[in-house]
């Protein structure tokens, strides 16, 4: 199998696909712009929330973590609070 020829060949059956099932094949060009500009867009904030939110709660248990490891003496509770 050729990696080189059938990435692209692949990646294209791919957006073809996404055209079909979203009907974009329909649209005139200036509509693609937009939808797509809106759709990339959407992924993006939607990534980037992710990201931030993975690392916000990531941070949050390593402290825990780190506090309950680094002082087993203390009460669970005022840690927690």
């Amino acid at each position: 199998m050729d990696v080189k020829r059938s990435t692209p060949s692949y990646l294209y059956w791919l957006f073809c696909q996404f055209e079909l099932i979203t009907c974009s094949y329909l649209m005139e060009p200036w509509e693609k712009v937009l939808f797509y500009s809106f759709n990339l867009a959407m992924a993006g904030l939607l990534l980037y929330a992710a990201y931030v939110c993975v690392a916000f709660h990531l941070s949050s248990a390593f402290q825990l973590l780190w506090s309950f490891l680094g002082n087993p003496q203390e009460n669970a509770l005022s840690v927690v609070k």
